[in-house]
């Protein structure tokens, strides 16, 4: 079964001005009419670190949960995040970045890989407790630009921790749009064969020109857990380096359309979320 993850938190975190949080909400809210198996819709995180995500427990209060099956997932990334997340009744996934790289892991969560592993058993054990699901995302997961060591060994390793731990989830993530189409095929396949009993995902930035070609690669390769934002927009701030959007939701669509996937999400009401989109990135 194919499932879109919509991902506004992340198209929305790199924006310097501040969206009004009212925007935010009508914004989510509508998205949540669209049809996606998942809405990754904030962060329990440092409001001094990532200030656009600073009002995440009021916008989570004020979002119409009824008449949608959308799921919603939160990014937390300490396990005092992970606790106020558990608390929340009607979100449904927990994400974490556990990053391949070490620069990486300290400048996006002021932890070391080995510190961050143990956040994670942590945080398995508070949604274990929860009935929530943990989701983690191997970030800088086709390599880096810190001359970190990378190699497809090294993220099987990773998948294999994860897999002793009892992560339900993990997520592919190509945070600085370093993969090609051969890598993610073969990193996929190889990760799905190591976990075979772990739902793996891709959460790739692309620049428009490469973006079929990176859906191609992950779709024939076997994914069908796609992450996406509306109009491409993206990129994590703590990189600190040049910002590449996340796939177009709409070219993933598009393109698992052409596949036969047809009635994935409401196209009328994912017209309206276009509508909406262009007057929260491009106002």
């Amino acid at each position: 079964m194919i499932k879109l993850i919509e991902c506004p938190r992340d198209a929305m975190q790199g924006l310097e001005t501040f969206i009004p949080t009212e925007q935010k909400i009508n914004y989510l809210n509508q998205l949540r009419r669209v049809g996606f198996d998942t809405l990754d819709f904030g962060s329990f995180v440092s409001p001094k670190a990532i200030p656009q995500m600073r009002d995440t427990r009021e916008v989570f209060e004020k979002l119409d949960r009824s008449s949608t099956k959308t799921k919603l997932l939160a990014i937390v990334a300490n396990t005092r995040g992970g606790e106020e997340a558990c608390g929340l009744d009607g979100i449904d996934y927990l994400g974490f970045p556990m990053s391949i790289s070490e620069t990486f892991q300290m400048r996006n969560t002021n932890k070391s890989i080995s510190e961050a592993l143990n956040t994670i058993n942590e945080l398995k054990n508070l949604t274990d407790k929860s009935g929530k699901e943990l989701v983690v995302y191997l970030s800088m997961g086709f390599g880096n630009p810190y001359n970190d060591p990378f190699s497809p060994e090294i993220v099987l390793s990773f998948a294999g921790i994860l897999k002793s731990i009892g992560i339900p989830i993990i997520s592919l993530a190509d945070t600085v749009g370093a993969a090609t189409p051969k890598l993610i095929s073969q990193l996929f396949m190889a990760v799905q064969h190591e976990v075979p009993d772990i739902e793996v995902g891709v959460h790739l930035h692309s620049n428009v020109t490469q973006a079929v070609e990176k859906i191609e690669a992950a779709y024939d390769a076997g994914c069908t857990r796609f992450d996406g934002a509306l109009l491409g927009f993206g990129g994590c701030p703590m990189a600190d380096d040049e910002l590449v959007g996340n796939l177009n939701t709409t070219s993933i669509i598009n393109f698992l359309h052409d596949k036969g996937h047809q009635g994935l999400v409401n196209q009328s009401e994912l017209s309206r979320a276009l509508l909406l989109a262009e007057k929260v990135f491009k106002s």
